[in-house]
């Protein structure tokens, strides 16, 4: 009891001295727990800081905050406008065979414009010389050399018209002009036995109004007669194997017409937008390449395998212009080849408001017409247009977007408000 009576007593004075040491000993705590916190975080940010130092040597991906972030605010942006005249340009093909170097050579100036690109091909049964020489015409043209839009494929092809060798032969065209220049809307392909009706002043301020994805390809599903002897047969191009033309091999089986996809059919010239010329030499989706191969073995290639690429293809199949861009007259019944044109087919030629026709033959009085009631074009010289200066007239160039039509625009702009603005227009794509 009394051990207890002393202890009660003790506890009084030192709950006293508690609170004597306690206060200092709660704020010395606190300011332990402040500089140990504020050490650490002194620490982290350095940490980060070193990181952030570490990272920087590295190629930053962050978004720019200035740059809108939201596809709603993307969308609601306004493009800028264009300046200046939104001329298209074209990219042409211009083919020929054995002799046709002079009139090649003729339909090329008729063609020119140096807003435009153009691929000249003889073929490889065109003698050595005559390639050669069409090299050097092409390499030593003053104008050419300026301006830098005209190319030669070097290495001949050899070129079957009826087999896929001719196919071939426009798809290597294409690619070249792909990788030369890729500045131009419309790939058209002629031969040295087509020539022009307008100017490229007519046709560059015509095409300016039109959309850039239309594609002038003349096809049909119907195909008639042609499923009997041209879709069903096996042939064989002797042009991709012999260095002396001949005419296909045909082969005695037969095939069934493919379901896996529809076959088309129509005029092997036309004229391409560049959309759908890069879907054809890149084949993403394979179909170019499977249809190729196809049509390896069919007759009259070139008058399909355009055809049946752009129609089984959606993106592209609501492109299509049922029209070739050219005045073809045959014969009745029809031949493997069109009538040759002369001076009684000029009414009817002109009529038609088409751009181009074939075909002619070689340095025929009906060109020396064309020359020079419709084309203006004299002594051998270039078509004359806005870009056209110098002394003699297109001895030099000026500014190739000034552009200056003529009646030939007028004719042309018949042919489209029939084919493109009309309510046909839809009725007639891929059918």
């Amino acid at each position: 009891m009394e051990f207890m009576k002393a202890y009660l007593s003790v506890i009084p004075g030192s709950l006293n001295k508690e609170k004597k040491w306690a206060l200092p000993l709660i704020i010395s705590s606190l300011i332990c727990a402040f500089l140990l916190v504020t050490s650490f975080n002194m620490g982290l940010v350095s940490s980060l800081y070193t990181m952030n130092s570490i990272f920087s040597m590295f190629p930053s991906h962050s978004v720019n905050q200035s740059d809108p972030v939201f596809v709603e605010s993307k969308v609601s942006s306004v493009p800028p406008t264009p300046s200046g005249p939104s001329f298209p340009r074209l990219a042409y093909l211009v083919s020929g065979s054995k002799g046709d170097l002079d009139r090649l050579w003729r339909t090329l100036h008729a063609l020119y414009h140096p807003m435009n690109q153009y691929i000249v091909h003889l073929d490889l049964e065109s003698p050595a010389a005559e390639r050669l020489e069409l090299a050097a015409r092409v390499e030593k043209h003053p104008i050419f050399v300026k301006v830098g839009n005209v190319h030669m494929i070097t290495k001949a092809n050899m070129v079957t018209y009826r087999g896929p060798t001719m196919v071939s032969n426009t798809l290597h065209a294409c690619a070249v002009l792909l990788k030369e220049n890729k500045e131009w809307d419309w790939f058209i392909n002629l031969s040295a036995s087509d020539y022009p009706l307008v100017t490229q002043d007519d046709i560059l301020h015509t095409f300016s109004y039109l959309p850039r994805n239309l594609n002038f390809i003349e096809h049909t599903s119907r195909l008639g007669w042609k499923e009997g002897q041209r879709a069903r047969p096996l042939i064989i191009d002797p042009g991709l194997y012999l260095t002396r033309k001949n005419d296909i091999f045909w082969a005695t089986q037969m095939r069934e017409v493919p379901t896996a996809f529809k076959l088309f059919t129509g005029s092997a010239w036309m004229a391409l937008s560049r959309a759908f010329v890069e879907y054809c030499v890149w084949g993403w989706d394979n179909l170019p390449r499977t249809l190729l191969m196809y049509y390896t073995n069919f007759v009259s290639s070139p008058e399909g395998y355009f055809q049946t690429v752009i129609c089984n293809v959606p993106e592209f199949a609501n492109t299509t212009v049922n029209h070739d861009l050219h005045y073809i007259a045959w014969d009745v019944p029809p031949k493997q080849h069109p009538h040759t044109l002369t001076m009684s087919d000029m009414g009817r030629m002109i009529n038609s408001s088409a751009p181009f026709a074939r075909k002619f033959k070689r340095d025929d009085t009906i060109l020396d017409k064309i020359d020079a009631e419709y084309l203006g074009r004299m002594n051998g010289s270039f078509t004359p247009g806005g870009w056209c200066s110098g002394n003699p007239p297109c001895s030099d160039v000026r500014d190739g977007t000034h552009i200056k039509p003529g009646p030939g625009a007028r004719r042309l702009d018949k042919l489209l408000d029939r084919i493109v603005r009309s309510s046909k227009f839809v009725q007639m794509q891929c059918k």
